[in-house]
């Protein structure tokens, strides 16, 4: 299974698009990665791990915050294969994780370059809200899973439960009253309603379906880069710059006040997200 794996990889790499937004990736590992990412990280590789799968399949990777969590959970043997829609984001991820068993692909989670039933568990970490058409992505997940194999992924809950989130999104509404950015609420934080999500889940043909919340502390060094991490290491930075291309720095110097203000100098808030498992027939 290995060696089919690395061909493909080199397959993709060599028809992958080139890389783009390297700044904003940049930005998503060294700051909004620790604050958000990584605790979530942790809790999903012990759910992964409960199954003790002997391959893995990771769908919307980004830099590897999940990737390196599951190597460093999973029993050592575990083959993982880490995919992202966006080659910036694997240039980054890609060199953190350089383990044996452990691959790198570009590839869209609605048309999976794999065969059928070729992994016991496919996971994603807060990507599913970015698929454009979420049963299609879900079906994919189910063609390539074995029988009784899981597919889990975590999804953010409301904005209003996540709170450097809500207070970067209330300052920016409040500095570009007629017009505010909504990416936040428009796509990470749009995705939480656990009847239409199960329903979807059933409807691409997993069973068993669960979605329960976790509730966690997101802990981060400044306020200032808790603004840094949302206004310029996410797509909120084309946003900003769209409407005011040359007041980012003051942007961020607001979003910052906002946020210890309400958070502290050391600032931490609580975040909440919804875990998804399905089991494949």
């Amino acid at each position: 299974m290995s060696a089919d794996i690395e061909n493909g990889a080199r397959a993709a790499f060599a028809s992958s698009p080139a890389p783009f937004d390297e700044g904003v990736a940049e930005l998503y590992q060294t700051l909004l990665v620790p604050v958000l990412f990584e605790p979530y990280a942790a809790e999903m590789a012990i759910a992964a791990d409960r199954s003790k799968p002997g391959s893995v399949l990771e769908l919307a990777a980004g830099t590897g915050a999940l990737t390196r969590a599951l190597r460093a959970t999973l029993d050592p043997p575990t083959e993982i294969v880490a995919t992202d829609l966006s080659r910036a984001m694997i240039d980054i991820g890609a060199p953190s994780v350089t383990m044996s068993r452990t691959h790198w692909m570009h590839a869209d989670a609605q048309n999976l370059p794999f065969a059928p039933e070729m992994f016991d568990l496919v996971v994603c970490q807060f990507g599913a809200m970015f698929f454009p058409d979420k049963v299609k992505a879900y079906g994919e997940a189910k063609r390539v899973l074995r029988s009784k194999g899981r597919f889990l992924f975590s999804t953010w809950d409301a904005l209003a439960a996540n709170d450097f989130a809500r207070s970067v999104d209330e300052c920016l509404a409040s500095l570009f009253a007629s017009d505010p950015p909504d990416f936040l609420r428009r796509l990470p934080y749009s995705y939480f309603d656990r009847g239409a999500i199960k329903a979807q889940m059933s409807s691409a043909g997993f069973e068993a379906v669960t979605c329960d919340r976790l509730g966690l502390t997101s802990v981060a060094a400044t306020a200032h880069d808790v603004a840094v991490a949302f206004c310029q290491g996410t797509l909120l930075r084309g946003e900003i710059e769209w409407r005011a291309p040359e007041r980012m720095s003051e942007i961020v110097d607001e979003v910052a006040e906002r946020v210890q203000a309400r958070h502290g100098a050391c600032p931490n808030g609580s975040m909440s997200a919804l875990v998804v498992v399905g089991r494949a027939p």
